[in-house]
């Protein structure tokens, strides 16, 4: 059995992670963790993921708990990500997380904590998503820079960072295949005269509204033609699932930093 811990427990994605352990039977939740002061600190995860008591209370005391985990999985926010990933890989814990939001400080930092531990960090964690992003860097290898290209995506309003970790991610993928550095091409936004479009620019368009779990569409326009390749989720479990999977591949692997792409075998 794999001793799980679950980090950001009361959250959206954290709760469906504990409902859904049920279905990996070599998966065991053994402890569920929220920030100091959360609500819902001294509560039974299981009621507070919505399938009754499953005997796991949920602590802001990660000290207490780490000790019996193999892995832990993470959806928080940078700042408590990076703290959770330092004392992993001080205890030598694996981890898992899909956190997205963070800075190239941040960044930089959780590559040098992964050389110590096996770390799975992924914007995404669908099967889907990670399927498209093969494809995508395959077609604009293909098109080159004849066809223009544009990511479009929507969350629900309480999504905090923006654009999307997988839009970000898809992004990379194509200028990657493209020979171009993203930070020189990217364009977050346009408004006014801008004037004409610049050949090997790759725009990014972020949509926020109401309860959106996630869209995302790559269109790469060109004279007479477009291609569009689309991705919807309508339900969280899919990333859920998806971060599951990961916990249960990650255990056991050299140190290093992965992602889905290696999780699900597309390397």
């Amino acid at each position: 059995m794999i001793s799980t811990l679950v980090s950001g427990a009361a959250g959206r994605m954290g709760g469906r992670i504990i409902a859904l352990m049920k279905e990996f039977s070599d998966l065991r939740l053994v402890g569920a963790l929220e920030n100091k002061g959360h609500q819902s600190i001294g509560k039974d995860s299981g009621e507070i993921a919505g399938i009754g008591k499953n005997g796991i209370t949920i602590t802001d005391d990660i000290e207490k708990i780490i000790k019996s985990s193999d892995v832990i999985i993470d959806f928080t926010l940078p700042s408590a990500t990076l703290e959770k990933l330092r004392i992993a890989s001080r205890e030598k814990k694996a981890m898992v997380t899909g956190t997205t939001g963070f800075n190239k400080d941040e960044l930089a930092e959780i590559k040098s904590l992964a050389g110590s531990i096996p770390c799975v960090m992924a914007p995404n964690m669908s099967i889907g998503v990670n399927l498209i992003l093969k494809v995508l860097a395959d077609i604009a290898r293909v098109l080159k820079d004849d066809y223009d290209v544009e990511i479009i995506e929507a969350h629900h309003r309480m999504k905090k960072d923006a654009p999307s970790g997988t839009a970000l991610k898809m992004a990379q993928v194509i200028a990657d295949a493209l020979g171009r550095n993203l930070d020189d091409v990217v364009k977050y936004a346009r408004k006014g005269i801008i004037g004409e479009r610049p050949k090997k620019e790759i725009g990014i368009q972020t949509i926020r509204a109401g309860d959106i779990v996630g869209e995302h569409t790559v269109l790469f326009g060109g004279m007479g033609e477009r291609i569009e390749v689309t991705h919807r989720v309508s339900s969280r479990d899919t990333f859920a699932r998806g971060a599951l999977k990961a916990a249960q591949w990650i255990v056991n692997k050299k140190a290093g930093l992965y992602d889905m792409q290696d999780v699900l075998g597309l390397r």
